[in-house]
């Protein structure tokens, strides 16, 4: 339960204002069909998440030495500083879609979400809980719990939420999760 919950916690806050909440309001002002988005966002980011927890959990157990443990803690410390750095979509003129709202969500939201800070979060809580199914199941509820709002809400949501402040505290819990497992390596 503790890896569900750090896992939701962790990515909820740093889906805030990433570039793959921008792509939710953006598909979402496109199609305005809110329930295939939120349906396609859900299954990229449960076939994403799996696989950067199977990688996080494989790679710490393949790795497992104190020096990996040390990079996991500093991977979370720079995931922190990562977090500061606002993202935005790409300029492109807007093409009209090829597939439903449901198809386009999911190859978007994979694709995007690839290489994203909160994939390399994912990674990074799998090798640290070294527990696929918990931090999968809760990072994708934290990747819901900040994306449905912003389908649901599309772009009044970026007038309400202070994506400054939201940012400063995601950094801040990134930060502390680092620091917390350099303590625990330490003593």
């Amino acid at each position: 339960m503790h890896a569900l919950t750090i896992s939701a916690l962790v990515v909820a806050l740093a889906e805030i204002g990433d570039k793959t909440q921008l792509l939710a309001i953006l598909l979402a002002t496109r199609f305005q069909r809110p329930l295939p988005i939120i349906l396609g966002i859900l299954a990229a980011t449960l076939a994403n998440h799996a696989l950067a927890a199977l990688v996080g959990v494989e790679a710490a157990a393949f790795l497992d030495g104190a020096w990996f443990h040390y990079l996991v803690a500093f991977s979370f410390i720079a995931m922190g500083f990562w977090t500061l750095i606002p993202d935005k979509l790409d300029d492109e003129a807007p093409t009209p879609p090829r597939f439903g709202a449901f198809l386009t969500t999911l190859v978007a939201f994979f694709l995007v979400e690839m290489g994203d800070k909160t994939q390399l979060a994912t990674v990074a809580l799998g090798a640290r809980f070294h527990d696929v199914v918990a931090v999968a199941t809760g990072t994708t509820i934290g990747m819901m719990l900040a994306n449905v709002p912003a389908v649901l809400l599309g772009n009044a949501l970026i007038r309400l939420v202070p994506l400054t402040t939201v940012r400063i505290v995601a950094a801040l819990l990134f930060v502390a999760i680092g620091l917390w497992l350099l303590v625990q390596l330490l003593f």
